[in-house]
């Protein structure tokens, strides 16, 4: 069974590892009280980490449109197939919308964006108090369905692995034969 390319590979896991960092980051900042020097800079960091994740999902996609991902196995059943596609669509679409999201609603709460402190992101909209908290919940709602949809991603990967053992987990390992 043919592998992914490394660095399809390397996109994915260090995006996977980003958008799981970012996300927890996100939950354990918002839920600290108050304005304290410690919740801006997760703030900082977790704009950053987002503006990182865009980035390399621009990468990944352009890379992907590149290099075709391995053909599907003839074993599988079409419907796991069409599936595993409006999974894979849906992902990379929330991959560039909850960054997305997070950029304007910084925007229109009136915060501008500089990655790393050192870059400053094209203000684009202005800070607008009615569009502040339909993007805050669009920026949520968009999280927790990527939490979701991450999730499903990765029981249907453990149900290749562990009970189907037919190789489609293997494809995606750093280090691995694809000898499940």
């Amino acid at each position: 069974m043919q592998r992914y390319s490394l660095p399809a590979i390397v996109l994915h896991w260090l995006i996977a590892f980003l958008i799981i960092g970012n996300f927890t980051l996100g939950l354990v900042m918002t839920d600290i009280p108050g304005l304290t020097p410690a919740k801006l800079r997760y703030f900082s960091w977790h704009k950053w980490a987002g503006v990182t994740i865009l980035l390399l999902a621009t990468l990944r996609l352009l890379w992907r449109l590149r290099c075709r991902p391995p053909a599907d196995p003839a074993t599988l059943p079409a419907w796991q197939i069409r599936a595993a596609h409006l999974l894979h669509g849906v992902l990379y679409g929330l991959m560039f919308a909850v960054p997305l999201s997070g950029y304007f609603y910084s925007l229109a709460a009136g915060v501008p964006v500089m990655y790393f402190g050192l870059f400053p992101l094209p203000v684009l909209i202005g800070a607008d108090p009615v569009l502040k908290p339909v993007l805050g919940a669009l920026h949520y709602w968009l999280n927790m369905a990527l939490a979701a949809l991450v999730a499903v991603h990765v029981l249907a990967a453990f149900k290749h692995w562990l009970i189907d053992r037919d190789g489609i987990m293997g494809r995606m390992l750093p280090f691995s034969t694809n000898k499940e």
